[in-house]
């Protein structure tokens, strides 16, 4: 009988990473272990004031290290280390760092280790506003449009803004920065002992839909265009990169350093890294014209479609269209909502405001029960909201939101932007609030499969990853009633993970493509969430008013 193989499938998320160890045979979870970024969870390096979100290459090196270790130690009656045969890795991103020549992000360094500046730059950092809007004023300038394949806008979320950033904001960080580097691109990097930034395999997931690197290109727009931009930008393709890699590629052996720390054989193959959403999609079951939807703390939503469908085919407004950046041979359409999850957790520590300022100083109760109390009732908070909020009678004209708490990523990025509340009176309380608030998250997504659709990409359903699509039954049929179409719940706990895994398998050469190992690993759906003909009718009356605040806060934003 064959013997069992296995490969370790790692996400790194935006508050911890998780690693899966997966029995390729099935797509089975044999183990997992999610480790909370210590630093990220103090706040530190962070002002959520000015946007500013770093987070310290060290979380990133603990959690890798302690998560595999611990996947082994929970299976080591069942699975031998020498049995397992790949590691891939998936990121949020774009979220970049400043490397030295020899690729060790100068935040490990002694003279950089609290230096927000020299530390990854997190997705939803929007301290480049100002770059951002620099680059897409400068790319008019050009007869070649380098900004065609990501939507016709370039996002502060993005590689090339955050750059530009640093280097303006940190003249130390300016002078020991070589290179700079995706998340995504980095732990391969580490994982397979590399020495030079040279060695490092880029994917083509970060590199088209964040870098501006096309094929059509023939890489990275041209030196003139960056050295005109910002002379500090002169000469840094050179120290880039051209080619890129598909993550169905190798990007080389697991080192003995890391052997030995890990537990693991230096015969382990390490995938080539893309982002969480492109490889959660894959872990989902992605099909061709199916909106994978990734609901965390943002949404990344992913489409994919052959790449003869889209010959001469460029969606305008969305975060970009890259063949193979999520299966070979496909190519892969990524938009997306800069706050989902966030909203909710917004929300949830605004009504949570006494329990965490409060209950310390009862003088009814002791320390250790206040703070059984507050743990006890911040569970209950949402499931509760939602609960209450389902009962709501429809009507027309309840409270109306809007989505843009961590400004627009989807469609026509424009991260000044701002969220807004509208309607409210004296009945307005918790749960009328919390309904408007998952009722505008529901009509951004809308949104956005509108934008698809207007620009001749057809759309046949949604399929849901993530914490949110698990967790909460209400904003999920909402969500089916707005949209009108049918969301399928991926059963797996860690989609994304479970996608790194299929990769795994396939540059461990246990599969020979992506779509195989997608049928053998898959794991099925758990949960449908059909449209209720009523509730259709319904958002389909208020979603023009959502359209209708949206556009005024655009047109009269608010400025000091």
């Amino acid at each position: 009988m064959k013997k069992d193989q296995y490969v370790i499938g790692v996400d790194y998320g935006s508050d911890s990473v998780r690693s899966v160890l997966v029995n390729t045979s099935n797509g089975e979870e044999i183990s997992s272990s999610v480790f909370n970024y210590p630093r990220w969870q103090k706040g530190l390096y962070c002002n959520p004031g000015s946007n500013q979100f770093r987070q310290h290459p060290l979380d990133y090196i603990e959690g890798l290290t302690l998560t595999i270790r611990e996947c082994l130690e929970l299976a080591k009656a069942t699975v031998h280390p020498q049995d397992v045969k790949a590691i891939a890795v998936d990121t949020t991103g774009s979220t970049p760092v400043a490397v030295n020549e020899q690729g060790i992000p100068l935040a490990l360094l002694p003279e950089f280790k609290e230096n927000p500046n020299a530390m990854f730059v997190l997705w939803k950092d929007h301290t480049s506003v100002k770059e951002a809007a620099q680059i897409n004023a400068h790319a008019a300038k050009f007869a070649t449009n380098y900004l065609s394949y990501c939507g016709g806008i370039y996002s502060s979320e993005w590689f090339w803004a955050k750059l530009l950033h640093v280097l303006r904001a940190d003249e130390e960080v300016r002078s020991a920065c070589y290179s700079w580097v995706e998340h995504c691109d980095w732990i391969p990097f580490l994982l397979t002992g590399a020495t030079h930034i040279s060695e490092m395999k880029r994917g083509r997931c970060s590199a088209g839909h964040k870098a501006l690197w096309a094929e059509e290109f023939g890489g990275l727009p041209p030196n003139e265009f960056f050295n005109t931009l910002d002379p500090l930008l002169d000469g840094f393709t050179k120290r880039l990169f051209t080619e890129t890699f598909t993550s169905d590629q190798a990007a080389g052996h697991l080192s003995q350093e890391w052997a030995d720390k890990l537990g693991l054989s230096t015969d382990v193959v390490i995938g080539v890294g893309a982002f969480d959403a492109h490889m959660g999609a894959v872990g989902g079951q992605i099909e061709p014209y199916y909106l994978s939807k990734v609901m965390g703390t943002s949404t990344c939503d992913i489409l994919v479609a052959p790449t003869a469908d889209l010959h001469g085919k460029l969606v305008k407004g969305i975060c970009g269209q890259v063949d193979g950046s999520v299966i070979p041979g496909m190519v892969g359409l990524e938009a997306g909502q800069s706050a989902f999850g966030d909203t909710y957790a917004w929300f949830k520590n605004i009504v949570s405001w006494p329990l965490k300022n409060l209950l310390q100083n009862s003088a009814l109760i002791d320390a250790a029960t206040a703070t059984a109390l507050e743990e006890e009732i911040a569970e209950k908070i949402i499931p509760e909201l939602s609960r209450l909020a389902a009962l709501l009678p429809k009507e027309a004209d309840l409270e109306l939101a809007v989505d843009w708490f961590n400004g627009r990523r989807t469609p026509d990025a424009n991260q000044e932007l701002k969220g807004a509340l509208l309607n409210l009176d004296l009945g307005s309380d918790a749960p009328r609030l919390f309904r408007a608030l998952a009722e505008a998250t529901c009509f951004g997504a809308k949104n956005i499969v509108n934008r698809f659709v207007e620009q001749g990409i057809p759309v046949k359903g949604l399929i849901g990853i993530g914490g949110v699509a698990k967790k909460s039954p209400f904003v999920m049929q909402m969500m089916a009633d707005v949209l009108n179409m049918p969301i399928r719940i991926h059963q797996f706990k860690h989609t994304c993970a479970l996608g790194a895994a299929m990769f795994a398998a396939v540059v461990a050469e246990i599969y020979p493509t992506v779509e195989e190992a997608m049928v053998g690993m898959g794991r099925g759906f758990d949960a449908e969430y059909q449209p209720i003909e009523e509730n259709v009718a319904y958002y389909a009356k208020r979603y023009p008013q959502y359209l209708s605040l949206g556009n005024y806060i655009e047109q009269n934003p608010y400025h000091e």
